[in-house]
């Protein structure tokens, strides 16, 4: 039987965005983190190939 929801208020709305949002930043920033450790050179969880020009002259 069907009968109307109460209206989700709006301090709770903006609570559970803003934790969709902080989310999405964490996860943004982890990412950017391991991509700058990668350029650099410092990444222990990854092993990148190095390939040297004289090999490829």
């Amino acid at each position: 039987m069907g009968y109307s929801k109460k209206r989700t208020s709006i301090s709770k709305k903006r609570i559970r965005k803003n934790i969709w949002k902080k989310k999405g930043y964490c996860a943004a920033l982890k990412a950017f983190s391991l991509a700058k450790s990668i350029s650099t050179g410092n990444s222990k969880s990854f092993f990148v190939l190095k390939i040297s020009t004289k090999n490829l002259e």
